[in-house]
């Protein structure tokens, strides 16, 4: 958006004041391509994390699979499976749309489970004094942190947001 403002002097400035990342993204329409909302969401707080998530839960199913003793890989990569699924979600904004979902609740929880699995798993493998499953552990206990701070960022939202039931009657019906 463009902004006028008067010197001193006399002379009209025009300057251009640039929009925040959640403003960007904010401004995505249908029209825009996949890759313009995916740059859009991923310059956001929200995107960020997600994709940090991402990395981890990679990373750690990584080291995992690298490991001489294997196991413990199926938790980061179904943890990788839902972040991609939030991600995508709230790229094309269809959080909004599908309102019969309490989302920030339901991205609590997929935290929430998140930190659980990953804390636990995390201090099994690093006591475990293998080399590739210490490294696991160690991103692990990160990827914990990571999602707690998702977690942290989550919880303001489900104090401000009510759920709205979804209607039971017909559409016709009239008491």
């Amino acid at each position: 958006t463009l902004s006028h403002t008067h010197t001193h002097t006399g002379w009209t400035v025009c300057s251009r004041r640039e929009m925040s990342s959640e403003e960007q993204y904010n401004s995505v329409q249908d029209g825009d391509g996949v890759l313009t909302r995916f740059q859009k969401f991923a310059r956001t707080r929200k995107g960020l994390v997600l994709l940090a998530e991402m990395g981890l839960c990679l990373v750690v199913f990584i080291c995992f699979c690298a490991s001489i003793h294997g196991g413990y890989s199926a938790a980061p990569i179904i943890e990788l499976i839902f972040s991609i699924i939030f991600f995508v979600i709230f790229m094309n904004q269809w959080d909004q749309s599908l309102a019969f979902i309490h989302w920030p609740w339901t991205d609590f929880i997929r935290c929430g489970i998140a930190i659980i699995i990953f804390i636990i798993i995390s201090i099994i493998a690093v006591i475990s004094g293998e080399a590739a499953r210490i490294t696991g552990g160690v991103f692990g206990l990160i990827a914990a942190a990571v999602f707690a701070y998702d977690a942290y960022l989550i919880f303001p939202s489900l104090k401000q947001k009510q759920h709205v039931p979804a209607a039971t009657a017909p559409p016709d019906y009239v008491p």
